[in-house]
């Protein structure tokens, strides 16, 4: 058994400890936000919070979050009301959207880490997090915009 804090929940599976986590989560769990891109962390769509930290699930091995915090789209907000999800409504990011909760993920790690960032941090940390339709402009916006109406706190 490997146990884990999956969203704020105490969680063990029963798994090869090799299983990369994001079949964990998307088979085992159910939790589908968490997507599969290229299964070689470069693309990003995978990307979850591990211990706060973004990480791309599609190579991690499960068992290197045993007795850690990992934290998927669907636990960062129960009504999808966190101030990126609003972001991203209001500045009309995604098109296909198949690459958005990674988008989101990596978003959210950098503001919690930096809550003011400026264009190069926020070009660094979104890096390797690949758009097909494009949407980049509406993306950086977004963050912006959540980083100008932050005041204190973690995101």
């Amino acid at each position: 058994m490997i146990p884990f804090k999956l969203n704020d929940k105490n969680v063990e599976v029963d798994v090869q400890p090799d299983m990369p986590l994001l079949w964990v989560l998307r088979d085992l769990m159910g939790l589908t936000g968490t997507k599969y891109g290229c299964g070689m962390a470069q693309c990003g769509a995978c990307t979850v919070h591990l211990d706060g930290t973004a990480v791309r699930s599609c190579t991690l091995p499960v068992s290197a979050v045993q007795g850690k915090s990992v934290t998927t789209i669907e636990g960062l907000s129960d009504d999808g009301d966190h101030p990126l999800q609003i972001a991203w409504a209001e500045h009309k990011v995604p098109q296909c959207g198949y690459c958005q909760c990674g988008q989101i993920m990596s978003a959210a790690a950098l503001l919690s880490s930096n809550p003011k960032p400026d264009d190069t941090a926020i070009d660094n940390a979104m890096q390797g997090n690949i758009c097909r339709c494009g949407t980049y402009p509406r993306i950086k916006a977004a963050i912006k915009s959540v980083a100008a109406k932050k005041v204190g706190g973690a995101v």
